[in-house]
């Protein structure tokens, strides 16, 4: 049977666990030989609790950059229930956009992880795919954007966010840059009409 207790300590268990990755997210995203008992301090837990959840440097660097590819994933679900599809897609451009940032503050200290480990350097990625191919298809069937867009036309049309950096003026670039790559999708879309079934007369 079990125990009473068990349902807290594994909820204590997941909060610490997500502090770890948020507060790792921050240091590594400054300095990627940040120590470890440092993340462990900030984070409010001891060096057990660390060791528990993270054996090593690499262990956390890549769950961290995991993590982050997947909350963004998830979000193109989430956006898609609530908003009509081409909102949703020009919104998750943000998020990706969010994403892009991190990833170049995280870039030496993945790459260092990556190298030692041998592992693949762009973890989880699949999902990103999979999120963008999810959005596209929904905008599709709308007729909101144009026919014919892969996701690889979208990859290769927000290339860009990867080339603008950590300058202060990055989020405003990256917003320009996504509303006219959001401009060129809409551009030649059939309209929901052109997807509409004939109707039948009586």
């Amino acid at each position: 049977m079990e125990s009473r207790n068990d349902a807290p300590q594994r909820s204590d268990a997941l909060r610490n666990r997500e502090r770890i990755l948020e507060v790792a997210l921050a240091e590594l995203s400054r300095a990627a030989d940040v120590p470890l008992s440092v993340i462990a301090k900030k984070a409010g837990v001891g060096q057990g609790t660390f060791y528990r959840n993270f054996p090593n440097r690499d262990a956390l660097v890549l769950e961290v950059h995991r993590n982050e590819v997947q909350q963004l994933a998830q979000s193109a679900k989430e956006l898609l229930k609530s908003r009509e599809p081409d909102r949703a897609l020009r919104e998750w451009m943000d998020h990706l956009a969010r994403f892009a940032v991190t990833k170049a503050g995280l870039a030496d200290a993945l790459r260092n992880a990556t190298s030692a480990t041998g592992g693949p350097e762009r973890p989880g990625y699949s999902l990103v795919d999979d999120a963008i191919q999810l959005l596209l298809d929904a905008n599709h069937e709308l007729g909101a954007i144009r026919p014919g867009v892969t996701s690889e036309d979208f990859l290769l049309a927000i290339a860009g966010l990867w080339q603008i950096g950590l300058s202060e003026e990055r989020h405003a670039r990256a917003a320009r840059l996504l509303d006219l790559v959001m401009d060129g999708l809409r551009a030649g879309a059939p309209g929901p009409a052109a997807h509409t079934p004939p109707r039948r007369l009586p």
